[in-house]
């Protein structure tokens, strides 16, 4: 097929490279060329205990050489630069997931715990060995029975004033803490999640530095220390992804640790167990406390977009080569990224990865802000927690949903191991509760959307609540009578390209991602409004009866904040051709979304029927401006073959199909080709064919 725009030149690839590889663009470039290393990398059949082995080696190397302490204060041998950290770790998962997802394991939650919830006598004593990798620890706060409900983990510690320690108890076997980097056979230590009490009183979740093997016996025949006095570890076994972790359970039974080492950053006991903290609240206490380790999100989110990016750079580059079935041209098959269907497949794909990569780049820079103090306080604090918990559900189903298609649109090539398209999609399946269930973290969002109207209508005066309630009559009169759609059609006045110059044009594009959800909010806000009066019982059954929708409304939320991110990242490219193709893709993005959700837009009165039609039909305009350039999208994402470890992704399909072809055209011009049976059928009703060729 003819495909517009077929002739126009190569796109600056590198000024979108470093549009897209952002502030620490050379923190993560030098990540990728590490992550070749064959030392870090799997190798897809190895048995988990060798590939549990293999990633401990390959921690143990990065520690060495100095690549995962960038966090962690310069006294101590970091380099104090949290968002530089952040993006160097991001990439490791181009070798290996299980060695990013260990890394995180023990800087990013066992370390980070001991740096932002303990003080500097904590840091002192434990973090130079974190650091080196001389104690491997775990990050002991799940706990079986309460998965995301970390207040009400059951865990206490309690202290002795007569002894001047802590006892770590596990009550019950709900109570196991579970699902543990390290805990299975590496780690020495781990940090413990558990419930404060002193004189009697719970002072709410903590967390306590616990020795769990004892490194100075001889190992066990596992090659693991043995366990210390009154815990107990189980391994998890064999998982669905991410089998170069140990991941295990830990139980405590009446474990005694010293009173300095509860990470007292937050909160102290004195030596006659009189409990204080800077924090009076206790809510509030211990969501500031949470905060502190929000980097598993945003990491989590980063590394999320960089699995998306290494399989559409696999699947696109392979849908260039690959050829099936002859078209136009009868004598040559047609390229996989010359059909519409396939397009329509990857193409929004890569869109979404862009607005995906945009979003995690300005939520970097704030995360960078907040901890290394320029904007760090309450309100920043809330902003990153909210950001986080919009961007990572969205990141980490973008890279299920884009394996999976992928692997599809590679067909049985995309099935084997050795192209890393299921390897990955199993790795990552658990990226969508790491951290925080998806649908878990959707919710804390819509709750800031909810609390965020309230107050905005709390401040109205009288006159303004009057305002108020004629906005809202209007803005039923206009959407949802045929008012606003015959409008818009009169304005288009049965015109396509009228209503496609509408849906280009950012202004529009925004309006309409924005007023979805702010009408969404908005109504769910008036519907749960009479419940504020009524009891406990009746409150909690009117935002139950809302919570699918509110999960909607921010989901839509997240998509709006990807698309401000997107247009405000055009600023950034130089070359106006490159620029003009990057806002197709911007439109393709915000389109896509629009047309996902066109049901609403048109129950809701927000388009008419004709322009809800355009939507689908300038989308398909924007799939066939944007497939010649195509390739130099997914080059932008900056991985080579050597990052990708996919044959499918080297070259080979082009060399299979010169070769096919080169066959054909040589059997051609020999005269010696077998006659098609249908140009046989033809040439005997007297039709001219093409001669059969004689045996010599």
């Amino acid at each position: 097929m003819a495909v517009e725009n077929a002739g126009t030149r190569p796109l600056a690839v590198a000024q979108i490279a470093d549009l897209l590889d952002g502030r620490w663009a050379d923190r993560r470039r030098h990540t990728r060329e590490l992550c070749t290393d064959p030392d870090l990398v799997n190798v897809p059949g190895w048995s988990m205990a060798d590939h549990r082995e293999h990633v401990l080696a390959g921690l143990q190397k990065l520690a060495d050489a100095g690549e995962v302490q960038r966090a962690f204060p310069t006294a101590l041998g970091g380099a104090d630069d949290p968002g530089g950290n952040i993006a160097g770790f991001e990439e490791l998962i181009v070798a290996d997931p299980s060695l990013q997802i260990k890394a995180g394991v023990q800087w990013g939650l066992f370390g980070s715990a001991v740096l932002h919830l303990g003080t500097e006598h904590n840091h002192r004593a434990f973090l130079p060995d974190i650091m080196s990798l001389a104690v491997p620890g775990a990050f002991a706060m799940t706990e079986t029975g309460h998965g995301s409900d970390v207040a009400s983990i059951a865990t206490t510690a309690t202290y002795d004033p007569a002894t001047q320690e802590f006892e770590i108890h596990t009550p019950y076997r709900a109570a196991w803490k579970d699902y543990l980097g390290n805990a299975a056979q590496h780690g020495t230590a781990a940090v413990v999640f558990a419930q404060l009490v002193t004189h009697g009183v719970n002072h709410g979740v903590h967390a306590f530095y616990v020795p769990i093997r004892d490194a100075a016996a001889a190992r066990t025949e596992s090659g693991a220390f043995p366990m210390m006095p009154g815990i107990t570890s189980q391994d998890d076994g064999h998982k669905g992804g991410l089998n170069g972790i140990d991941n295990g359970r830990l139980a405590f039974d009446h474990v005694r640790v010293p009173r300095t080492h509860l990470l007292d950053r937050y909160g102290s006991v004195a030596e006659d167990g009189e409990y204080t903290s800077p924090i009076a609240s206790p809510g509030r206490r211990f969501f500031t406390m949470l905060s502190t380790l929000v980097q598993g999100r945003v990491s989590l989110d980063g590394a999320s977009v960089v699995v998306a990016k290494m399989a559409l750079a696999i699947a696109w580059r392979y849908a260039e080569e690959r050829r099936q079935f002859t078209g136009a041209d009868t004598e040559t098959e047609t390229v996989l990224a010359d059909y519409g269907t396939h397009r329509r497949r990857l193409l929004p794909l890569i869109a979404r990865t862009y607005a995906a990569q945009f979003l995690h780049n300005d939520l970097l820079e704030r995360f960078h802000g907040v901890f290394d103090g320029e904007h760090d306080t309450d309100e920043d604090r809330q902003d990153l927690e909210t950001l986080a918990a919009a961007a990572k559900p969205l990141s980490t189903w973008l890279a299920l949903e884009t394996l999976q298609t992928s692997r599809e649109a590679c067909g049985g090539q995309g099935f084997l191991s050795e192209n890393r398209l299921v390897g990955l999609r199993a790795d990552m399946d658990v990226y969508a509760t790491f951290e925080g269930d998806n649908t878990v973290l959707l919710q804390l969002v819509g709750k800031r959307l909810l609390t965020d109207y309230g107050r905005s209508t709390a401040k109205m005066d009288v006159a303004g609540q009057a305002r108020w309630v004629a906005e809202r009559a209007g803005d039923m009169a206009l959407h949802r009578t045929p008012l606003r759609r015959a409008s818009q059609s009169i304005r288009d006045w049965g015109s396509r390209a009228r209503s496609a110059e509408e849906l280009r044009d950012p202004a529009m594009q925004r309006e309409l991602l924005e007023d979805r959800v702010e009408t969404m909010v908005e109504e769910i806000a008036l519907r749960l409004k009479p419940s504020l009066k009524g009891s406990p019982a009746e409150r909690a059954a009117a935002f139950d009866a809302d919570q699918a929708e509110l999960v909607e409304a921010a989901r839509a939320h997240g998509e709006l904040l990807q698309w401000e991110s997107f247009t405000a990242a055009i600023d950034g490219i130089r070359d106006a051709d490159t620029r003009k193709v990057v806002v197709w893709l911007r439109d393709l993005f915000a389109l896509t979304t629009i047309e996902k959700n066109l049901a609403w837009y048109l129950i809701n009165g927000r388009l008419s029927a004709q322009r809800a039609r355009t939507v689908t039909s300038y989308v398909e305009r924007l799939l066939t401006r944007l497939r010649p350039h195509g390739l130099d999208l997914v080059e932008a994402f900056g991985y080579g073959p050597e990052h990708l470890r996919a044959e499918i992704a080297t070259g080979v399909e082009a060399q299979r199909q010169a070769e096919a072809m080169a066959h054909v055209r040589r059997q051609r011009a020999s005269g010696r080709a077998p006659v098609n049976e249908k140009h046989l059928a033809a040439t005997k009703d007297g039709s001219t064919g093409p001669k059969v060729a004689q045996p010599v």
